[in-house]
């Protein structure tokens, strides 16, 4: 449903701007605890929309790189299947009083970040 809604961020977003150390540290831990509650016996559950099947990945490596979306953000980080294959997963992000939330994770749809970035949406947080 989030994704229906994307055009009109860029239209409804302050412009981007610097985040604080402490900041990125609360952005980074609430991507993890996302991450840890959704996790079951210790791997992180999916619905692949190509074919409709639960599937699952193991948590890699958190990247340290921030993306502002005007006042959102994105995060993200590697995970790897059973097979041993890389899979990338996109977590977009938006304050919630003095915390953030998920609003939308994107599972080895890099496609989709690289337009947003192509289209000036999003950019590297300073």
């Amino acid at each position: 449903m989030f994704l229906a809604f994307l055009p009109l961020l860029g239209s409804m977003a302050a412009p981007a701007w610097s985040l604080s150390v402490s900041e990125k540290a609360a952005l980074q831990a609430a991507m993890q605890v996302h991450i840890d509650e959704q996790t079951v016996d210790g791997v992180y559950l999916y619905l692949d929309r190509k074919d409709g099947e639960i599937r699952f990945v193991h948590p890699v490596k958190a990247h340290s790189m921030i993306l502002t979306m005007g006042r959102y953000y994105v995060l993200c980080a590697d995970f790897r299947d059973d097979k041993g294959k890389d899979v990338n997963i996109d977590f977009y992000m938006a304050r919630k009083g003095r915390s953030y939330v998920i609003v939308h994770v994107a599972v080895a749809d890099r496609a989709f970040l690289d337009g947003l970035m192509s289209a000036g949406k999003v950019r590297q947080a300073d």
